[in-house]
């Protein structure tokens, strides 16, 4: 992680690869966290422990979270990559609770914002990780549910 890394409680604001405007500046090269989420998705789920080491890794967490949770149970009703984009964009713009609120899932392990402004910071750049993340697993999803389906499988 880049010592000029902002922390918002504990959880690294890491830059983005993204089209979506958010408070932290867009990653122009080499991988995206999105991009690493999405990548090592398989993987990361079957984790029985995941050790948070680093802020960091909180950030992996809720982008795991994130698509685990509410993008496959959007996009398993989807049947074209249209439809799919559109759930995506309703569901990464909606609104949600950020750590420290009631209704965040993960408060036991996010710390709360120290105020009111790190509070909205926190809720732009998680929905900008909605927002790009939405978009960038639509495409991976409906390209392996049509794989699965063609080969009588189905498994991510």
């Amino acid at each position: 992680m880049d010592p000029d890394t902002k922390i918002i409680g504990n959880m690294a604001l890491l830059p983005i690869r993204s089209q979506f405007k958010g408070p932290i500046p867009r990653e122009t090269k080499g991988i995206g966290i999105v991009d690493e989420a999405i990548y090592y998705f398989k993987a990361n789920v079957f984790f029985k422990n995941y050790e948070i080491k680093k802020e960091a890794n909180r950030t992996l967490i809720y982008i795991i979270l994130y698509t685990f949770v509410e993008c496959l149970k959007n996009l398993q009703k989807c049947n074209s990559k249209s439809q799919g984009e559109k759930e995506m964009y309703g569901l990464g713009i909606t609104n949600f609770p950020v750590p420290g609120e009631r209704g965040f899932p993960l408060n036991a392990i996010y710390a709360t914002p120290a105020n009111k402004q790190e509070e909205k910071v926190i809720g732009a750049y998680l929905q900008q990780l909605r927002q790009e993340t939405g978009q960038k697993f639509v495409t991976k999803f409906l390209t392996l549910r049509t794989i699965n389906i063609a080969s009588g499988r189905l498994a991510l």
